[in-house]
């Protein structure tokens, strides 16, 4: 069968997360720049659709092809490391350190950023016939989820930056599962059915994803979104990105790891007690 089983696909896990810590500057910044390109493109088309047809659900429905092809051709999200790369210093394994966790998150956080960059520049050329004319209406929606997403968490203060926060939590943990859904099948459908089905969920529900806001805001300002980069890194970016962190190695990585690759100690089932019954030499009749 295709189906692997928690305790196998949780040493996967580890297995991953071992070798992006060793993996080299060029190979992880390439990998990381395009699993940020090919999750905007991804955005975009969800973003696109959703105008198209006036049904938000429509664009959530769809929006899972991106991330599904990007795992698949083994590209790597900053959500994703957040969650298998710590499991690799947890184990202990040999020559893995808390600066080699950390250096793979800067350089996963960097490439994806400009993937993502990359992405937006060539949609608000798209959306403005190459700043031309006004933004179209794919290119008004994304300027309006840009302000909404962040000036409008800013108008609650703390309120909104908690909310924030727990969306961000909430995305990773959906986002997470995702990747680890990758890893449940040794089929490709049954990897895709795994992963589209979290996907779908977080992106419908509008949780915050810190790698596809590196493609909505810096693309809602070139659009003329009414934000400023300071209300995306304060009001959206560093929050996000925090909860994500949370979300996918408390609830995900975390909880995985602690019940599938460090079990407790299993109880021992009690014996039936022997009954005199049970023991006793039958009598003759």
């Amino acid at each position: 069968m295709s189906y692997v089983l928690p305790k196998e696909f949780v040493t996967r896990m580890i297995d991953a997360g071992e070798s992006k810590i060793f993996m080299s500057t060029r190979d992880t910044l390439i990998r990381a720049y395009m699993a940020g390109a090919i999750l905007a493109l991804s955005a975009a088309f969800a973003v696109t659709v959703a105008v198209q047809t006036g049904v938000p659900l429509v664009g959530a429905l769809l929006f899972p092809v991106g991330f599904c092809l990007l795992y698949l051709l083994g590209f790597d999200l900053l959500t994703g490391v957040f969650t298998l790369v710590p499991l690799a210093l947890i184990d202990r394994r040999p020559g893995v350190t808390m600066q080699g966790v950390l250096r793979n998150w800067g350089l996963v956080f960097a490439g994806n950023f400009a993937g993502a960059l990359t992405v937006a520049v060539m949609m608000a050329i798209v959306c403005t016939y190459a700043f031309s004319q006004a933004p179209d209406a794919v290119g008004l929606k994304l300027g309006s989820i840009g302000q909404s997403r962040t000036v409008g968490y800013a108008e609650h203060g703390m309120a909104g930056m908690l909310t924030l926060f727990v969306r961000g939590v909430l995305c990773n943990w959906m986002v997470s599962t995702g990747v680890v859904g990758a890893m449940m099948s040794t089929s490709v459908p049954g990897k895709v059915i795994a992963m589209w089905m979290p996907v779908m969920l977080f992106f419908a529900m509008a949780f915050e994803h810190s790698v596809v806001n590196m493609f909505l805001f810096p693309a809602g300002l070139m659009l003329g979104g009414d934000f400023s980069i300071a209300d995306y890194l304060v009001w959206n970016e560093i929050p996000t990105v925090l909860g994500n962190l949370v979300g996918g190695l408390a609830f995900v990585g975390l909880a995985l790891y602690s019940t599938h690759a460090r079990t407790a100690t299993a109880r021992v089932p009690q014996a039936r007690a022997a009954t005199a019954t049970d023991t006793a030499v039958p009598r003759r009749a």
